[in-house]
């Protein structure tokens, strides 16, 4: 698979997407840990492949 800037650009908007919709629902304040098992459901929620 060729990785093209259009491809990246989509990536990260929809990575993008995805911390900012955990942070609305989970706020400030929380240990990273918790932010990190959230980010990855929502990630996988959102058919993103990715490694922790």
């Amino acid at each position: 698979m060729e990785i093209t800037k259009l491809y990246l650009k989509d990536l990260v908007y929809k990575v993008t997407g995805a911390a900012i919709e955990v942070h609305k629902e989970l706020g400030p304040g929380l240990l990273e840990s918790v932010y990190h098992k959230c980010l990855k459901r929502e990630l996988t929620l959102r058919g993103i492949n990715f490694k922790s």
